[in-house]
Formats: structure tokens, sequence, C-alpha cells
């Protein structure tokens, strides 16, 4: 199984993605929108972790376009703040099956992974 996080926080982005190697997971790490539409471009991809208020494009944008070009690619979206706490977004992304805070423990977020990759 490959997973792609698209993080800003490149400390934050290798904590999650050496704890998914540790289960046996291919990981890419994408900084923005540019890196991870190549990404997507180029390998199948899982699962996406994606940070939902990026500076440098859109997540909206990355969700869409995974969404058209590997549909199968399930979201987890990843938070600092309040935003679509209602859980509206799962209205708004059709990928999207789940959203976690900022703070999500790497241990919860493996098996989010690994629940949603299989499904």
């Amino acid at each position: 199984m490959r997973v792609l996080i698209v993080e800003e926080n490149s400390a934050l982005g290798k904590i999650w993605s050496r704890h998914l190697e540790r289960l046996g997971y291919a990981v890419d790490i994408a900084n923005g929108q540019s890196e991870a539409i190549s990404r997507l471009q180029q390998v199948e991809i899982n699962v996406i972790i994606l940070d939902l208020m990026l500076s440098e494009g859109s997540a909206f944008a990355i969700a869409d376009f995974s969404s058209y070009r590997q549909p199968s690619a399930k979201v987890i979206f990843i938070t600092k703040g309040q935003f679509f706490s209602d859980g509206s977004i799962f209205q708004h992304i059709p990928n999207a099956c789940a959203m976690m805070t900022s703070e999500v423990n790497p241990e919860d977020l493996g098996a989010l992974v690994e629940h949603y990759g299989t499904h």
C-alpha cells in the first residue's frame, strides 16, 4: 500500500512517515499542491493524508484531482483549526473518509490508513 502525505510542516510529515513505514507502507511526502499533483500523476496512491490548510495550493484541488485521477484513493484530512468541524467536508469531497487534528497520535493515524487503505 502506498500513502501520500501532503503536509507543510516537514517535521510532522517525517514523524508520520516514519511510523507508517514501520508498519510496512510505502510513503511519499509532498509539501504542497504542485508536489502532490506530480506524485498523483506518477504513482498509484491508496491513501492521502492531506493538510486542509496549505499555503502552497489548495487541499480541495488535490482531493478533487485525486478523485478524478485515482478515484479509489481515500483522503484523510488533517486540520489545525475548527474548519469543517460540523462534518460538512464529507459532503464537499467525495473521497474524504476521515478528518483528524494535527495532534493525531501516529498510531491512530496508522490505524486509519490501514482501515481505509484496505477497504
